[in-house]
């Protein structure tokens, strides 16, 4: 793998010169992950932040219940766990990874050094705190306000815009995609079996077709009350 080329597509680093970029591919570490590997715990100390090579990696929170509630999915491209870098703090989720995953390790100490010398880092690294910041934004208000039909379409619209057409591949599996909008598992394969059989969509394994456009709202938000996903179990 050329890193200069991969570290030149990650928008954290977009637009630096190559002098810069060398100096992150020195810095980087190479790591290799089997699926189901704890990457770091929450509140463990930050030493530094990673970008996904491949594979895919989760970070979420635990209840003290055990329950999971997971707060992003990161695939090829993306950088996580920079939130602490700055302020020297700790994670405040956990990170483990989905699938296998090959990772880039960037230290802390080394990746500020260079911030310090370059503004259009700082810029870079601003923005996607920014759209880190909007996004989850976006999830707290669905969580705190939407039922889970809403959830699910909504989440099944932005991966039509993601993808394009009338098809979508779910790039979770249904257990971990119920984690992400908050809902029981058995919650969500309800409202995917009954917009099934009431033709909104055809399924096959993680696949899912859309039969006409698709719709603003699931079928089973119009249903009384008792009939849709309680709230908080969650989605």
């Amino acid at each position: 793998m050329n890193k200069i080329e991969f570290l030149r597509q990650i928008p954290l680093f977009r637009g630096l010169p190559d002098a810069d970029l060398e100096k992150m591919a020195a810095m980087q570490r190479e790591r290799e992950f089997p699926p189901g590997t704890l990457i770091f715990s929450d509140g463990d100390k930050a030493g530094g932040f990673y970008a996904v090579v491949s594979g895919q990696v989760k970070v979420y929170k635990m209840s003290d219940e055990g329950k999971e509630q997971i707060l992003h999915v990161f695939g090829p491209g993306a950088p996580f766990g920079e939130v602490p870098v700055f302020e020297g703090g700790v994670y405040p989720a956990a990170a483990a990874t989905l699938k296998k995953s090959r990772l880039l390790f960037f230290p802390r100490d080394a990746f500020t050094a260079l911030v310090a010398e370059n503004p259009s880092l700082a810029l870079n690294m601003l923005a996607e705190l920014s759209r880190r910041l909007r996004r989850f934004t976006v999830q707290v208000e669905a969580l705190s306000l939407q039922e889970v039909p809403q959830r699910l379409m909504s989440y099944l619209r932005f991966l039509q815009e993601e993808q394009g057409g009338n098809v979508v591949e779910l790039p979770l599996s249904k257990g971990h995609l119920a984690s992400l909008l908050g809902a029981a598992p058995e919650t969500l394969s309800r409202i995917l079996t009954r917009m099934k059989n009431e033709g909104v969509i055809e399924m096959d394994g993680r696949r899912i077709r859309f039969l006409g456009a698709v719709p603003s709202s699931s079928p089973a938000e119009h249903r009384p009350p008792r009939e849709r996903g309680s709230g908080y179990d969650r989605f």
